[in-house]
């Protein structure tokens, strides 16, 4: 299974059009690399592609990426479609950009598909698509050989959406298999508290692609505080007793990967302590167009 991080920051990008943090001057400044907004591409084989998340970025993150050009015809593309873990805006709205594609697939959890009905309608003015619900049951094969199953991860809805019941499928995660190796990702970006259930996936992975948003509690605010599982949580933190690196430290058969990092991450500057840390510990920060094999 060929993956590739087409963007590794979290929903405000690297830097931040409104933040005049140290490391948003920084980058500014050409002194730290930017990053665009998270999402990857996987395949099987070299002619299915589909994208986890479809970010804001999505037509610079294709344009930058020559295994997903278009061709050979003139509207061809390999693209065949998108798992979405989430509905929140920097996770969605490169939906829009893809408008028009023929017979695209979409994945995702129901709360997300119904949050997602008035732009579904706009899209499917472009040209159909296929909607369907990632958590059904068994999973689902995806062109290319590769067999995918969902998994809940948080109950926070996105903030544009009224007050609703907690449901913990608003958020998820996925691991995908290529079925001709046996070689197995597992993806999510958004981790509000460790599980059991995670800690499964990771048993049977290979390769774990990570939520990295903060590095500590206090980036976050007093929301985030590491393993309280708190519908108001997003993300674990990175460091502390409580964090995903500590976690992570149970599986170091795993290549593990962080993404979706916040402007305020000390990890986005690799002469950091944050980063030496992480290094050490043997998980990994790459940057966008990082491409690998699983």
């Amino acid at each position: 299974m060929r993956v590739v991080l087409l963007g590794t920051a979290a929903g405000g990008g690297f830097p931040q059009w409104n933040c005049a943090c140290a490391l948003c001057a920084a980058a500014r400044d050409g002194k730290l690399p930017s990053r665009t907004r998270e999402c990857v591409a996987v395949a099987g084989n070299a002619r299915d592609w589909w994208l986890l998340n479809a970010s804001p970025d999505i037509r610079t993150q294709l344009t930058a990426t020559p295994a997903l050009w278009p061709g050979p015809g003139a509207r061809d593309t390999p693209v065949r479609g998108v798992l979405l873990t989430d509905a929140e805006p920097h996770h969605v709205t490169g939906l829009a950009e893809l408008r028009g594609a023929a017979a695209l697939k979409v994945y995702a959890p129901r709360p997300v598909l119904a949050a997602l009905t008035p732009a579904r309608a706009v899209l499917d003015r472009y040209a159909p698509w296929d909607w369907s619900d990632s958590l059904a049951e068994g999973g689902f094969v995806l062109a290319g050989g590769l067999v995918v199953t969902a998994h809940p991860m948080g109950a926070k809805p996105p903030t544009y959406l009224p007050p609703r019941p907690a449901d913990d499928r608003w958020v998820t995660a996925y691991r995908i298999e290529d079925l001709a190796t046996g070689g197995a990702l597992v993806y999510a970006p958004g981790v509000a508290a460790w599980s059991d259930t995670l800690d499964e996936m990771l048993t049977t992975a290979d390769c774990a692609v990570l939520d990295g948003t903060f590095f500590t509690a206090e980036e976050a605010g007093t929301a985030a505080r590491a393993g309280t599982g708190r519908p108001g949580l997003e993300h674990l933190p990175v460091s502390g007793p409580g964090g995903s690196l500590t976690a992570l430290a149970r599986h170091p058969g795993v290549r593990r990967i962080y993404t979706h990092l916040n402007n305020t991450n000390p990890l986005l500057d690799e002469s950091s302590a944050a980063r030496a840390q992480v290094n050490g510990a043997g998980v990994q920060v790459l940057m966008d167009g990082a491409e690998f094999v699983v």
